[in-house]
């Protein structure tokens, strides 16, 4: 390729769309940081909470779910997608993730992190936001890694394409916090590495770490006391890795934790008991079928993988039906990803649970919807499609359990964040890149007979 020609196809590609990348221009976003109106029309609807409805038609104004019904009209102006041989479905909600985290999951160093926070190194710009979106997801739980016996402080973030962090944090979800057990906070692979090493020892590192929350909590309590009866009295040192674990004492923080062993997940059941917290999930919880009966007598949700097994000595006991069993002995339970591939065919992944379990559709689809919003707390306001709800939906081609379904459009609070259509047509000029630039292009200019 000369060196003219070359000129000339760079100015070409200047003017290429950026929408190539499928990435928001800053005027496209700022449209897409408003809450948005539009009709859905003579769709199927599986609502996940009140049965599948037939030729219905969603109606939202300003990002929330406004009538459910057939033959809805919208106010003029209002953009209507013809849901005709279409399935809308709430949202899909990954609830256990690591998509978009900067610079290592893991803190490897202390068996406590507790201050670490996972939303001070979330990146906006991951194309696996763009690539979950494409499969329906709308919202995910953003976790650190299971190196630490108590991790650090969670994010609930909505896959808001193109927008800051800020404005992808889901508002007011409650704070949570990462535990895990077993092999990873033994450090397995680590065996000369930090306390503990023992599985008897990740449990003691709770508990210690619980003890010393409680004695600080008590500091505090006495300080705050001691004020209220005009006492000049110096306050305690803050201490940033005790006050989440004081936040899981009051009530203010859900702990959610990485477990696989049924007598490691009663082990923390134990701990809730004796220190009178609750726990909100356990995750993977491979053999969480075996105390089904403890779990649920705690209101433990259980977040799982659909048929995942045998791929270290923890899972070795995992089955395809434990999240089915869990849903027939009244445990809620959410199929998570675990993986930023996976979670783009999580709708898949719902379907295993009915093949292998026998579940309702409603259920199944629930694993992947209301399911994980109640374990996250935040299921009055996602994870169905009901009146006054977000318009968090995920439009797809046909049955979302169909083997050959695809999400057409996914939408977060009345706006369209990922669209199919269009992303095919910003296709066109990533071709165009290929085809000039065929053999791969070097910007150099010693191929042009070494002149200047």
């Amino acid at each position: 390729m000369n060196r003219c020609f070359r000129y000339a196809a760079l100015l070409t590609l200047a003017a290429l769309p950026l929408a190539a990348q499928a990435y928001p221009t800053p005027q496209q976003a700022a449209g897409l940081a408003a809450p948005g109106d539009m009709l859905i029309s003579n769709a199927t609807v599986l609502t996940a909470s009140h049965g599948r409805l037939e030729n219905t038609s969603i109606l939202v104004r300003a990002g929330k779910i406004t009538a459910i019904g057939p033959k809805l009209t919208a106010p003029a102006g209002t953009p209507v997608i013809d849901g005709t041989g279409k399935f809308v479905i709430p949202g899909i909600i990954d609830e256990h993730s690591h998509t978009a985290v900067d610079g290592g999951v893991n803190e490897g160093a202390p068996s406590v992190s507790a201050m670490a926070r996972i939303k001070d190194v979330i990146n906006p710009h991951d194309i696996n936001i763009y690539r979950q979106l494409a499969g329906g997801v709308t919202i995910i739980h953003i976790f650190h890694g299971s190196a630490n016996e108590i991790g650090g402080e969670d994010a609930v973030v909505r896959l808001k394409w193109g927008l800051p962090v800020d404005e992808m944090l889901y508002p007011n979800a409650p704070q949570g916090i990462k535990f895990a057990l077993g092999e990873n906070p033994k450090q397995t692979a680590n065996p000369h590495g930090r306390y503990p090493a023992t599985r008897q020892g990740v449990d003691d590192a709770i508990r210690t770490a619980f003890i010393a929350a409680q004695e600080y909590k008590k500091r505090w309590d006495d300080y705050h006391a001691a004020v209220a009866r005009g006492e000049t009295v110096y306050p305690p040192r803050t201490n940033l890795n005790l006050e989440p674990i004081v936040g899981i004492l009051e009530g203010k923080v859900l702990v959610h934790s990485h477990s696989y062993v049924s007598a490691e997940m009663q082990g923390l059941i134990d701990i809730s008991d004796e220190f009178h917290f609750h726990i909100a999930t356990l995750e993977h919880c491979l053999e969480a079928y075996k105390i089904v009966n403890e779990i649920k007598a705690h209101n433990i949700g259980c977040s799982t993988f659909a048929d995942d097994w045998s791929y270290k000595m923890e899972a070795l006991d995992g089955i395809a039906y434990n999240a089915a069993l869990l849903e027939h002995k009244g445990v809620r339970a959410a199929i998570n990803s675990d993986s930023d591939e996976r979670a783009r065919r999580l709708y898949q992944d719902a379907a295993k649970v009915i093949h292998y379990g026998d579940v309702t559709e409603e259920q199944a689809l629930q694993t992947i919807t209301l399911n994980p919003a109640w374990m996250l707390g935040i299921d009055k306001t996602v994870g169905s499609i009901d009146v006054g709800k977000d318009a968090d939906l995920a439009i797809f081609n046909g049955d979302p359990f169909g083997p050959s379904a695809l999400v057409e459009k996914t939408i977060i609070d009345g706006r369209v964040f990922f669209d199919r259509a269009q992303d095919l047509a910003n296709r066109k000029p990533v071709a165009m890149y290929e085809q000039l630039f065929k053999p791969p292009l070097s910007l150099g200019l010693a191929d042009d007979g070494g002149g200047q």
